[in-house]
């Protein structure tokens, strides 16, 4: 095309419309991964396993959720009734609006699911005007009359605010704009009932819940964050509309229900006829999760003992939510497969197998550097030695052999934990931990039965009554009835003999005791009347030895043959996964790095950046070796260090002076020159911008203790 004659016209030249490559997950977990030969293939397991948990997650906090979601909607089933009785006490409950306090707990991140779940059951069994407000969005009484009325009728709602109005008049076009009132929302409501009921068919009764008046649901999700007064004025104006409107409040609670009194006065409170609902507690729901979820041998990756530890000490210590939970064990899964290239054995036991067997050299040479495979091969015999360390395909077979032993060590390994638990958790002072998640922590420690708790726990057993003592096995019975291993149902057939036993001892007649005060008498009776001191020695000592040498009772022997049993059964399959070869394919051991993403150190990285600015702004003029700040660096870098170098309290104009000096060596002045360092306004404002900064990130504070000075607030550095 030919563009010479630039008088004729104007020529533009487009360019290919090339789309820009999008990277997919799969290509964001290939990036900098380890090992990128079987990449593709750690990235299918990882995803299946994603899935798998996060399916599994959502179904157990619906179940657990389900009983206290049914009480509400049977609450607002029975508060829609209610208004359709005609008798004295039903009128004066109409009267009021129904309120279900909603104490959730303070596990408040977990509280978006829950709502979300009542929203969904409410719409589709109840009714289908549900709006759920949160208190960041309802800071005045008329944003949360708009929040209310626009989430009820789906459509734009204008208030007597100039900036609003401005940005409504471009969506006016596509939407109908209505008054912020609730007279507006009983007009609307009058006619949506108007429309479902369908003309020339007579009812002869109400029913329990009518389809021509459902209630107006409003779900306030946050009630602590709400502003006391927008809310008392919200429930003194729909009390008004009460007789019009079928209004309904349920409050989301998070502390506790005395939280409505201390908000609302008698006058607003008792235009409320509340109904408490308490839910699960987000402790009790932790241990369902870690129960079901990571407690069991059909989910193949685990944790080990210390990360664990930092997920559930973050949950305890920081937001108590079980949802934030689950992400760190997501986020431990996706590192474990990120980062070890054998988690390609993280699997099925089938897929296991075969997995094993498209292993390659290189893959093979990583298991023989695993820290557990070395300990197994200095245990075999010298030629085995060489066979494992040179033929691969020998090594092949002996990995599978392994990946089935590891996964019957985990088979066997949660139903004796529970069994464990199960005998030890109500014995005082709970010697190996009151949850299940505290023992199975020391259980992958080191050896349970090493511990002084555990020897103290058996003491302790021994000291059960036999109804006790039949009741904890019958429980380690039906804990080890479904378990499908070999081991463990002999386990099971010993247990049940040992419960058969027991329940024999009340059926065969009682033998004659034997004659222990015979025993214990006789040396008495030989005492002579007048005795020496060795003499009566001697005699004690003798009874105390017939003491000791009494008979066991049959109950005595067989709780003995119980424990002992149990004791041996800990012993076998309670070994900490150390202590098993090829563990680390499982396992996930990098306390640190969930450490780091999860229970972040702010203070920690604002200090790092400041040290070391290069490392953030990649600036080859910001690099320097002793791990000092180039005098090139952002201004507030070069303040921060040299407020390193003040006592307590710091001299502004010291500083100032000082910030000068090295500005001035930036800039490349010669230093000999008069003006070499000295305060222009344009540094004096940098540097009031940079200690302000300093100020705002609270590393320094205004002091009246000296004129001109600042005080410093942190100490030490990275």
């Amino acid at each position: 095309m030919s563009t010479s004659s630039v008088s004729k016209g104007c020529f533009v030249f487009k360019p290919s419309a090339k789309k820009k490559k999008t990277l997919s997950l799969e290509d964001h977990f290939t990036q900098g991964c380890e090992s990128a030969e079987n990449s593709e293939k750690r990235f299918k397991l990882c995803q299946d396993l994603w899935d798998k948990l996060k399916s599994d997650t959502e179904v157990l906090q619906d179940d657990l959720n389900r009983k206290i979601l049914d009480s509400l909607l049977d609450f607002t089933r029975k508060c829609s009734s209610t208004r359709q009785l005609s008798h004295w006490a039903s009128q004066m409950r109409a009267s009021e609006i129904p309120t279900a306090a909603l104490v959730l707990g303070v596990n408040v991140p977990d509280h978006d699911m829950t709502f979300q779940s009542l929203s969904e059951l409410l719409q589709q069994s109840v009714t289908p005007h549900v709006a759920s407000v949160q208190a960041k969005e309802c800071g005045a009484l008329k944003h949360l009359m708009k929040r209310v009325l626009e989430r009820l009728m789906d459509t734009v709602v204008t208030v007597d605010d100039e900036e609003e109005e401005e940005a409504e008049q471009t969506s006016a076009q596509l939407h109908k704009s209505v008054h912020c009132s609730l007279s507006t929302l009983c007009d609307w409501y009058n006619t949506k009932t108007k429309k479902s009921s369908t003309p020339g068919k007579k009812r002869s009764s109400p029913s329990r819940d009518d389809p021509q008046q459902p209630p107006v649901v409003i779900i306030f999700k946050d009630l602590e964050a709400f502003n006391p007064k927008v809310l008392q004025d919200f429930i003194l104006i729909c009390s008004r509309y009460i007789e019009r409107l079928p209004l309904m409040f349920i409050f989301g609670i998070a502390t506790s229900p005395s939280t409505i009194q201390h908000m609302l006065p008698h006058s607003v409170s008792s235009l409320l006829c509340i109904e408490l609902f308490q839910s699960l507690s987000c402790t009790q729901h932790l241990a369902t999760v870690i129960d079901q979820l990571i407690l069991t041998h059909h989910f193949p990756f685990k944790l080990n003992s210390k990360v664990m530890l930092v997920l559930i000490s973050i949950f305890l210590y920081h937001d108590f939510s079980v949802r934030n939970f689950i992400k760190g064990v997501q986020l431990a899964l996706l590192e474990h497969f990120h980062s070890q290239p054998l988690s390609v054995l993280c699997c099925k036991k089938k897929d296991a197998l075969l997995n094993v067997m498209q292993l390659s050299h290189s893959d093979l040479e990583r298991i023989r550097n695993l820290p557990s495979f070395k300990r197994y091969v200095e245990k075999q015999e010298p030629q085995e030695q060489v066979n494992l360390s040179k033929d691969d395909s020998h090594l092949k077979e002996v990995c599978q052999k392994l990946i089935k032993g590891l996964h019957k060590y985990h088979k066997n390994y949660y139903p004796v934990l529970r069994c464990l638990h199960t005998l030890t958790s109500s014995l005082p002072r709970y010697p190996l931990g009151k949850q299940v998640r505290e023992l199975h922590i020391t259980c992958l420690e080191k050896n349970v039965w090493e511990n002084e708790d555990y020897q103290t726990a058996m003491k302790l057993l021994k000291m059960l009554a036999k109804d006790e003592l039949v009741a904890l096995l019958q429980r380690c019975v039906e804990i080890l009835q479904p378990v499908k291993s070999k081991k463990m149902k002999n386990a099971f057939l010993q247990l049940t003999d040992l419960l058969t036993k027991f329940k024999q001892l009340d059926t065969v007649a009682a033998e004659p005791p034997p004659c222990v005060e015979e025993a214990i008498t006789s040396p008495v009776r030989n005492l002579q009347k007048k005795t020496d001191l060795f003499q009566l020695q001697k005699t004690l000592l003798e009874m105390n030895e017939s003491r000791r040498a009494k008979k066991l009772s049959p109950f005595e022997v067989l709780r003995n043959e119980a424990l002992e049993f149990l004791d041996n059964l800990v012993k076998s399959h309670l070994s900490p996964p150390e202590s098993h070869t090829l563990n680390e394919v499982c396992y996930y051991s990098s306390s640190a790095t969930v450490r780091r993403h999860l229970n972040a150190t702010p203070r920690t990285s604002i200090q790092a950046a400041l040290n070391s600015p290069y490392y953030y702004l990649q600036n080859e003029r910001l690099k320097t070796v002793d791990g000092s700040v180039s005098n090139s660096a952002p201004d507030i870098c070069i303040a921060y260090k040299l407020h390193l170098e003040c006592g307590r309290l710091i001299n502004l104009y010291d500083w100032l002076e000082a910030y000068a000096t090295v500005v001035s060596a930036a800039e490349g002045n010669n230093p000999d020159s008069d003006n070499y360092g000295k305060v222009e306004e344009v540094k004096h404002a940098r540097f009031i911008r940079a200690v302000s900064e300093l100020e705002f990130l609270g590393f320094i504070k205004s002091t009246k203790q000296k004129t001109d000075h600042v005080a410093r607030l942190t100490w030490g550095g990275c």
